[in-house]
């Protein structure tokens, strides 16, 4: 059997990255989390979509309950909905339409680390992100997918993009050095870690997890 190191090796090319300890929370909830995307749904509240009960249970079910109980969360309309104690960040990721999203995946929620918050807010702005470090990001109710080799096309699921993909359950890893994914394969049907926006300042390792092909089962490993 490979001990964590060689298969975090495997995962990133033989290149070490600087948090081991989330590096190997990847590793044994990528193995062992078989039912996670099931029982991080339980216990949605009554209600409208739209209010700040429903957006704190749907934004922190995108990360593990260790991480998504304890987080902060920023509202769809930006506002702070709950100070959180651990540093990391839960928030949607689109616009809500009125009355709500329908479920948790519409709104694309992510919980970040402090580095891909930044990721985040320079790749709404269109600028290169400013990090301190490489950063984590969870999404296990996935998100509405994008171009796998093109910047901005999020959502566009309907627009002839050739290299499409909805994701469901996933984790990702942003970089502060986007070139040290460049040995790193691009190709998202084989179910493992793959790069997205390749040769692009906001390049990151997808690292799926159970059920990621559940919106696109046509891109499963064959």
């Amino acid at each position: 059997m490979k001990s964590y190191t060689d298969l975090i090796k495997l995962i990133i090319g033989g290149k070490m990255i600087k948090n081991i300890t989330l590096a190997l929370a990847v590793l044994s909830l990528a193995s062992c989390g078989a039912n996670m995307s099931n029982s991080e749904n339980n216990g949605e509240p009554d209600g409208s979509h739209a209010s700040a009960e429903w957006q704190i249970w749907a934004y922190t079910t995108s990360a593990p309950s260790f991480i998504g109980d304890f987080a902060s969360v920023i509202g769809a309309d930006g506002s702070i909905l709950r100070e959180g104690t651990n540093g990391w960040r839960c928030e949607t990721f689109m616009p809500m339409p009125e009355g709500g999203f329908n479920e948790p995946h519409d709104a694309a929620p992510a919980c970040s680390d402090k580095n891909s918050v930044a990721w985040a807010k320079a790749y709404k702005a269109g600028t290169v992100p400013e990090m301190e470090g490489d950063g984590w990001m969870w999404m296990i109710h996935g998100d509405l997918g994008v171009d796998n080799f093109t910047v901005g096309t999020d959502g566009e699921k309907d627009a002839g993009h050739m290299h499409y993909i909805e994701s469901g359950p996933h984790m990702m890893l942003m970089p502060k050095d986007p070139s040290s994914l460049d040995g790193q394969s691009t190709d998202y049907t084989t179910g493992a870690p793959y790069v997205m926006f390749k040769g692009s300042p906001y390049a990151h390792l997808m690292i799926p997890l159970v059920d990621y092909y559940s919106y696109q089962p046509e891109s499963s490993p064959k």
